[in-house]
């Protein structure tokens, strides 16, 4: 009979070890456990009985700069309907008229003054576009270019004295009227 109890007390001790051994692994602490907050005073009646008497037997003192900070800061009167909507549609929050938007001489569209037009950007993006992967074709990859400037000739194009020490990329196409030389 002794052995056997010996043997649970054993089996109950290597369980204990694995399970703080197991909570230990997870990041857990086996020593935390629940623990109760009581209100003293209500518990111990003579130290509620003395809080009073301190009050009793101190001054009263002045109120502190800071004891109204909290409703200081409320709202006092509602604001009215009226001024409620003359704030929320007040002059400064309308849209303003630009007077600075003028059609695009080459396409019509509306564009700013002194600023290019939305779609001839895109209309010179894609052209760009277009030479730029014609241009990597040629390369072969990012770290072969050479080192002098590049001329892009358009079909019915001749390179000048200029262009001579120059890299020419020859497009199979009619220069476009906005794409100047």
């Amino acid at each position: 009979m002794m052995n056997l109890a010996a043997l649970v007390h054993s089996l109950r001790c290597s369980l204990l070890h694995i399970e703080s051994r197991l909570l230990q692994a997870a990041g857990l602490d086996r020593q935390l456990a629940p623990a109760l907050a009581v209100s003293g005073p209500s518990l111990l009646p003579q130290l509620a009985g003395e809080e009073e008497r301190e009050e009793q037997q101190s001054p009263e003192q002045p109120p502190g700069v800071l004891d109204g900070i909290l409703w200081m800061a409320a709202p006092k009167k509602r604001r009215t309907i009226e001024i409620n909507r003359t704030r929320r549609r007040a002059d400064s929050k309308l849209l303003k008229v630009q007077p600075n938007i003028e059609p695009c001489p080459e396409c019509g569209h509306l564009k700013q003054k002194h600023i290019m037009c939305g779609f001839c950007y895109a209309k010179v993006c894609r052209e760009t576009a277009v030479i730029r992967q014609q241009i990597k074709a040629m390369e072969g990859g990012p770290l072969k270019a050479p080192t002098v400037e590049t001329v892009v000739l358009y079909e019915g194009e001749t390179p000048s004295q200029q262009d001579k020490d120059k890299r020419i990329v020859e497009r199979p196409r009619k220069r476009p009227a906005w794409f100047s030389y």
